[in-house]
């Protein structure tokens, strides 16, 4: 069969304000770093094809608005979700220490059919700062919050330097199509049986 199989997955990306999800997902997509801030208002995705096993997977990489007022994005931006990413940085023993929020929390608003299964990845991001000595959270540290989760795969990235960050999506989209396998990717979302009332548009949002 000569015509590739596209399979679209969502990606939602997590964590306190500042920590650089921004940054990474323009790294990975355009190769492009900078070093103006600006605070992502409400949600913004990009997306990035790629080739896996010799299937076109499109990752569309949804990013929030990082402070905790965006959780009134609520159910719609979670919905439909086929990884969750959630970054820290290094640096910031708090922006760590929320971790636990933003697992609940994904949790609670995307609720997926089987979430001990469901692929969450954790980046520990901006290694590059200042040569890594003013880093506060260990590489163990961070382990072992991935080991408590279930061993959720962890990375150290740099947005800045591009240290990782091609691998750590890589390793995200795998996650993905992996749990999406045992959920046949390409019915996902349909009913079994629609009637002619319960018709909707294909609109997969």
């Amino acid at each position: 069969m000569s015509l590739r199989r596209r399979t679209l997955l969502k990606v939602i990306v997590l964590g306190d304000s500042g920590v650089g999800k921004t940054s990474l997902m323009n790294q990975y997509v355009h190769k492009k770093f900078s070093q103006q801030y600006k605070a992502t208002i409400g949600a913004d995705f990009v997306t990035k094809e790629l080739v896996i096993d010799d299937r076109l997977v499109t990752l569309q990489i949804w990013d929030t608005a990082g402070q905790e007022r965006f959780q009134s994005l609520g159910v719609a931006f979670y919905r439909g979700a086929d990884c969750c990413v959630i970054v820290y940085d290094v640096n910031v023993m708090k922006s760590f220490d929320t971790l636990d929020n933003w697992h609940e929390e994904f949790l609670k608003q995307a609720n997926p059919s089987d979430p001990i299964k469901f692929p969450f990845i954790l980046l520990g991001n901006k290694i590059d700062i200042d040569g890594g000595n003013s880093r506060v959270v260990s590489e163990k540290k961070a382990k072992d919050w991935c080991a408590s989760k279930g061993n959720i795969p962890y990375f150290e990235t740099s947005a800045k330097e591009d240290y990782n960050v091609d691998a750590a999506f890589l390793s995200i989209a795998k996650a993905a199509l992996a749990n999406e396998h045992e959920q046949d990717i390409y019915f996902q979302g349909i009913p079994e049986a629609v009637t002619e009332g319960e018709q909707r548009s294909g609109c997969a949002c």
